[in-house]
């Protein structure tokens, strides 16, 4: 793993971790609207080349180069998207953590909002894709995963699938990390205690490059992670302190 980034900074109060795998079409793209949707904030941005075989890490290379606002991580070969997320918590400098896609489906727009938001106390904070813009099989295979989800969790999220959130990074580094791990992260905050909401926000159609996840290359990996955060939560240690001397 190669990390990029400048030595003696200052650490910005937020930073975005964004997982990249083969999206040297929409980096600079996403780059740009970032710095709009986020102007006069103290922020960084995060990219995790997750092993990509495009030229996703020339951009990358170019985009660090040309604003110190951005670095990156470059694994040796791909690991996953949970993985990426697993490397860009660990890495993050901010004291908030706001994740979404290298695909441009996700809109930077929306997140002045939910930085709203989360300044009213809560500790995350999850888009929840109004008009989703993918194909009819990819949106009923996630509302029925969602469902069952929901059901062997205990859950109420609606949309866990949108990779846009914002959330406190002290908790966040705490969380379970293990392969999938990203589908579960309302559910891991709540049991470090989170105060969790969620807003809608805009849902674009991808414009370059292909979707990474297939309708069933997923379920059974995805039944595997459920039944282990359910274990998780059924055996998840907990305790207030009453005194201390």
């Amino acid at each position: 793993m190669r990390i990029f980034r400048r030595m003696n900074e200052t650490r910005p109060r937020i930073t975005l971790v964004v997982p990249v795998y083969n999206e040297d079409a929409n980096l600079s793209v996403l780059h740009r609207e970032l710095a709009q949707a986020l102007a006069g904030l103290d922020w960084e941005v995060l990219f995790v080349d997750d092993g990509s075989i495009d030229a996703s890490a020339a951009v990358l290379r170019d985009l660090a180069d040309s604003d110190p606002r951005v670095h990156f991580l470059g694994f040796a070969e791909n690991r996953g998207q949970s993985a990426a997320f697993a490397a860009g918590f660990a890495e993050a400098r901010g004291e908030i953590l706001i994740t979404l896609d290298a695909d441009l489906q996700n809109d930077p727009a929306d997140i002045p909002r939910m930085l709203a938001l989360y300044e009213q106390g809560w500790d995350m904070v999850i888009g929840r894709r109004a008009r989703r813009r993918d194909p009819l099989v990819k949106r009923l295979s996630s509302r029925f995963a969602n469902a069952v989800r929901n059901f062997l969790t205990n859950e109420d999220v609606t949309d866990t699938g949108c990779s846009l959130k914002v959330m406190r990074a002290d908790m966040a580094r705490r969380l379970a990390m293990f392969r999938g791990m990203h589908r579960f992260l309302p559910t891991l905050m709540k049991l470090e205690g989170a105060r969790v909401t969620e807003i809608d926000v805009n849902h674009r159609p991808r414009l370059h490059g292909v979707s990474k996840y297939g309708t069933w290359d997923r379920a059974f990996s995805g039944l595997c992670d459920l039944l282990a955060v359910r274990w998780m939560q059924r055996r998840h240690l907990s305790w207030r302190v009453r005194e201390r001397r």
